[in-house]
């Protein structure tokens, strides 16, 4: 079965990334990782300091980013018993309501705006209903799953310049390094905002999601969570290492995501014409595409036919759509060939 529901990564490791594996020394197993006569977490935290130029005791390391995200939402969910609302965005990833469900936490969902061309956040809507509603946490998803839109670093310090200080903002980053390899913004946000975490991982832009392994970075000021989240002997050695061997390797990666760019645009080139299609633009390693609801079905059918798995959207409001992990060139032009030939059969 070929999946290409789950955003998971259809290509290879880099060679670095292989190697890394095939070196790895199993003795280093029989040691915790914490870096104990310097009071730091690991080889990874001190790595990702450098790489991102935040201090390492606010590097936050985690079972992947759903270990980080849940932990900050069970955490500032339940540190202020007068204050247990979370905001999240409409159209999103539905573990961020669970995860909140998980610690009784209420969560009210914000907008988002479909344009011509793909979806919006509205900054300055996103901005009045943080200052009525004073939730303990907003969440931010660039890019969003499954719309694809993501925010500006000016657009989030727009954000945070508006909004109480009272409010931890959570920036889930998954696919943000689809979007650009200039990572500075990460630095000056969190250097100028305590409450400010950003949640990366190297599941997808990385194709890591075996590995769990994420990481983020939070404003100062906030020790109580990072005794609560940060391990106290350490992580996975072997896990760390093949981490960092993926982040030395990004240009490897960059190829990669150049490809699934070019199967990006095929879609667009050649589903986006077709009667009752909608293909919108994406900035991550998934495209959202809207199509005739009468032709689920035969699409259902013709894609499992072919031993593949697209995502059909059920969410009110986006269930005609359906969302396609961009995958090597052959899927994608499978999937894209299918998609044409149901739409043709079927006018």
């Amino acid at each position: 079965m070929n999946y290409l529901d789950r955003n998971e990564f259809n290509f290879s490791p880099s060679d670095e990334v292989v190697e890394a594996a095939k070196r790895f020394d199993i003795g280093k197993l029989c040691f915790y990782t914490r870096i104990y006569d310097e009071g730091k977490k690991s080889i990874l935290s001190v790595f990702l300091s450098e790489k991102y130029g935040v201090e390492e005791s606010r590097v936050v390391l985690g079972y992947g980013g759903e270990d980080i995200l849940k932990n900050a939402v069970h955490y500032f969910l339940t540190d202020n018993e007068n204050n247990n609302i979370m905001l999240i965005p409409q159209f999103s990833w539905w573990y961020y309501k669970s995860i909140a469900d998980e610690v009784e936490g209420k969560t009210f969902i914000y907008p988002l705006y479909e344009t011509e061309t793909t979806y919006k956040y509205n900054i300055d809507e996103i901005i009045a209903l943080t200052c009525k509603q004073k939730p303990r946490l907003l969440l931010l998803a660039s890019p969003n799953n499954p719309t694809g839109n993501c925010l500006t670093p000016d657009e989030v310090k727009t954000i945070m310049e508006g909004i109480p200080s009272t409010t931890m903002v959570l920036i889930d980053e998954a696919y943000a390094s689809f979007v650009s390899s200039d990572t500075k913004y990460v630095a000056d946000l969190v250097n100028q905002f305590s409450n400010l975490l950003i949640v990366r991982t190297m599941s997808k832009f990385f194709g890591l999601p075996g590995l769990r392994m994420g990481f983020g970075f939070i404003g100062k000021g906030n020790d109580a969570f990072l005794k609560f989240t940060n391990k106290y002997l350490g992580y996975n050695r072997f896990s760390e290492e093949i981490a960092i061997a993926a982040l030395k390797s990004e240009d490897h990666y960059r190829n990669v995501a150049k490809a699934m760019g070019d199967g990006r645009q095929m879609y667009h080139d050649e589903l986006g014409c077709l009667p009752g299609f909608k293909v919108y633009a994406s900035s991550a390693n998934f495209i959202l595409i809207k199509y005739p609801i009468e032709l689920k079905k035969a699409l259902q059918e013709a894609i499992a036919g072919e031993d593949y798995k697209i995502k059909f959207m059920n969410e009110p409001g986006i269930d005609t759509h359906l969302r396609i992990t961009l995958g090597r060139p052959e899927q994608n032009r499978l999937i894209c060939d299918v998609i044409k030939k149901v739409a043709t059969e079927n006018k």
